[in-house]
């Protein structure tokens, strides 16, 4: 077993979380990974990871790839998400705005919910064509380095944001020495201007703006974001028109959500 100390809470099940933690070893362009590669990972034993591999394949949540001698995610882990995006009905009453925003800006225009360390996209309008700018529905975004991110730690009370800050001092040093400042400016500019600014922290030629909903979905605070191409901005266009938009866009969503 993994050197990892045991958690404090007895309820707690610590071989399902090393389940769940195999499988959030998968990421964009990493589809396929090795036992020894998701022993690395988790930091479990081989021999755990070989028990945990054999039930997941059995449950369909793994694929074992013969040929590459490597596991794949199998179709079950993606239908265990289908029931919470078909239930997000905001996600049907923004595509429309959303698409016109981004058809206006020559942009994307996003919709994310917060997981801990990241921000997960569950709707998505692109318009750009920046190569290494492509995520899709289901991609998770970093906190620090995304106005997505900025904006949730933004609106989030004081109680809830500062021990994920800590988290983040403490497992992403580096990061956090970069991009710390980055925190209080997006409460500043959340509190002067209705939205947060990203300008290329995450990716250099891109420049975003987002805004999170005062409207609670299922409990969940959701943040609209709007991302557009450097070369595609005049000086202050991004606070002038971009940011001004989006926060139009949000309350409009905002209201569609109140009428039913």
């Amino acid at each position: 077993m993994s050197g990892r100390p045991h958690h404090p809470d007895p309820a707690f099940s610590t071989t399902l979380a090393h389940g769940l933690a195999l499988l959030q070893c998968f990421r964009a362009g990493e589809t396929v990974l090795s036992n020894k590669e998701l022993a690395e990972r988790t930091g479990l034993s081989k021999a755990t990871i070989s028990r945990l591999t054999y039930t997941l394949v059995a449950r369909g949540l793994l694929l074992y790839d013969t040929h590459l001698r490597r596991y794949r995610l199998g179709s079950t882990a993606l239908s265990l998400g289908y029931p919470l995006l078909a239930s997000l009905g905001v996600r049907q009453l923004a595509r429309p705005l959303m698409k016109a925003l981004s058809d206006r800006m020559l942009g994307s225009v996003s919709l994310g919910m917060h997981d801990r360390l990241q921000m997960i996209y569950v709707e998505t309008i692109r318009r750009h064509d920046a190569i290494a700018f492509r995520p899709d529905i289901g991609a998770s975004l970093p906190l620090l380095t995304t106005a997505m991110g900025r904006a949730w730690l933004a609106q989030a009370p004081e109680a809830a944001r500062a021990p994920i800050l800590q988290t983040l001092r403490d497992t992403e040093p580096d990061t956090w020495r970069h991009h710390a400042d980055a925190v209080p400016a997006a409460i500043a500019d959340l509190m002067a201007l209705g939205f947060v600014r990203g300008v290329g922290a995450w990716q250099p030629d891109v420049h975003a703006v987002a805004v999170p909903m005062r409207t609670r979905i299922d409990g969940e605070v959701m943040v609209f974001n709007c991302g557009v191409l450097a070369c595609r901005l005049t000086p202050g266009k991004l606070e002038r028109e971009v940011g001004p938009r989006l926060r139009d866009m949000v309350f409009e969503v905002e209201m569609r959500v109140a009428g039913g």
